[in-house]
């Protein structure tokens, strides 16, 4: 298939996602996806000829023709169908969404602060739309074709609204279920997360897949962080081998604030994750933390970038893979230091470990250095388990199967150890080797 005839078959199916819309296609949001309808028109999905593409080939992707989720059916689940895939043993507010439609009943929101909001994209726009309308789609533009169909599509998605001086206490968790006997889905999360003036909140998007039909997730996710704003957010993306998942996170700081990013990938056929954050005043702190792991066949990539705008800021990046079978790793992070961005501090790592002669990783750290006065550095490593200290292990009568878990273990801990949640923490610990199918390692307090 041309990848016209793809952009073709998504704008024909417009028409019947717009009948499905009743009183929103009346809302600021309409307006803003029949642009995007007319951006995806005329643009190009991405090829190995663009630079940011050249190591990730969407075509397989392409070939099918997926529907999206308002115009397909959207399967019901029972509470206890979900709990399997939920983390536990901790306090935290719950949204679902089903094929990235908000399902109210099986969401459980506990009390807010006064004046939190944590809700559906389409309740808001129905019921409060004045709340988001100078944040949506004003800090992520349209980059290519995929970002297009997310925005010509946005119906619904998870929307965060934390007042000025406001702490949530409780994280929020957010399961992003995906499902369906007959179509091949196209799931559009469209999320947004405000945080005012000295306030605090923590997400945890938890995406998986139920049943082992093919679909697609395409999202965008928006965050904005206020002066002295603290945010926490989780990605923990476990789904089905054969899906297909890209994501664009989109975040703007302003003075004095901290965002912390931990991105854990697990599942898919192919894996895009693009996250992205610009400080925009002084003293700034933002954390990217990510592990990813693969097997069989499977395709991630990762491409990061912080744009150090403003002087006296800091970054810290660490991005670490465990590749196995015939998986491929990609990982791109770049980083911009503005002429007027002195006293920059910014540090960069990439370490990927190879558990096979045929997994492959693309790494290419990038450094853009406009200003003088800055500390900056970046890394990456490529190896094998390290065959001295599988020795040493098993000549103290470890078996070779456990040595290796060990090894694993070591190695993704310095990214586990900074996740905040001990019970999260640890059920990503057995997701591990759940995932690589290796015997497990308890974690030692």
């Amino acid at each position: 298939m041309e990848h016209k005839n793809v952009n073709e078959w998504y704008v024909a199916k417009f028409k019947s996602f717009e009948d499905k819309l009743n009183g929103q296609s009346k809302s600021f949001l309409h307006e803003i996806r029949k642009n995007a309808l007319n951006s995806l028109a005329e643009l190009s999905f991405p090829t190995n000829r663009n630079e940011e593409w050249k190591c990730t080939n969407v075509a397989p992707i392409l070939k099918h023709n997926f529907i999206p989720a308002m115009i397909s059916t959207v399967p019901k689940f029972q509470q206890d169908e979900i709990k399997p895939f939920l983390f536990k043993d901790f306090d935290y507010h719950l949204m679902v969404f089903v094929n990235g439609l908000f399902a109210e009943e099986l969401s459980e929101i506990g009390n807010l602060p006064k004046g939190v909001v944590v809700d559906g994209l389409n309740r808001i726009i129905k019921n409060n739309p004045d709340s988001i309308s100078k944040y949506i789609n004003n800090l992520s533009k349209i980059d290519n074709a995929f970002n297009a169909l997310n925005t010509a599509y946005s119906y619904d998605g998870l929307v965060v609204i934390v007042p000025d001086g406001t702490i949530l206490e409780k994280p929020i968790q957010v399961l992003y279920l995906n499902s369906s006997k007959d179509d091949l889905v196209l799931s559009l999360p469209r999320n947004l997360i405000i945080a005012g003036k000295n306030s605090q909140v923590s997400v945890i998007t938890n995406y998986r897949g139920y049943g082992d039909k093919t679909y697609f997730s395409n999202i965008i996710t928006e965050i904005y962080i206020g002066e002295n704003a603290i945010v926490n957010f989780y990605k923990i993306q476990n789904e089905n081998d054969g899906s297909y998942h890209i994501e664009k996170v989109q975040a703007i700081q302003k003075k004095n604030s901290v965002f912390n990013h931990y991105n854990i990938n697990f599942g898919g056929a192919i894996v895009r994750n693009d996250i992205n954050t610009l400080h925009d005043d002084q003293n700034i702190e933002t954390h990217y933390y990510g592990l990813y792991l693969a097997h069989g066949k499977q395709h991630v990539d990762n491409h990061t970038f912080i744009d150090h705008a403003k002087p006296n800021c800091m970054s810290n990046e660490l991005y670490k893979g465990i590749l196995d079978d015939n998986s491929r790793g990609v990982f791109n992070g770049k980083i911009i230091v503005r002429r007027d961005a002195q006293k920059t501090n910014a540090y960069q790592q990439n370490k990927t470990i190879l558990l096979s002669k045929t997994a492959t990783i693309d790494t290419k750290p990038q450094l853009e250095i406009f200003a003088d006065d800055v500390k900056c550095s970046h890394g990456a490593t490529v190896g094998h388990l390290d065959d001295t200290s599988e020795f040493y292990i098993r000549s103290r009568g470890v078996p070779q199967e456990l040595a290796k878990s060990m090894l694993i273990r070591a190695f993704a801990n310095d990214v586990i150890d900074t996740v905040k949640i001990e019970p999260l923490k640890e059920q990503i610990n057995h997701m591990i080797f759940e995932h690589l199918h290796r015997v497990e390692i308890e974690n030692e307090q």
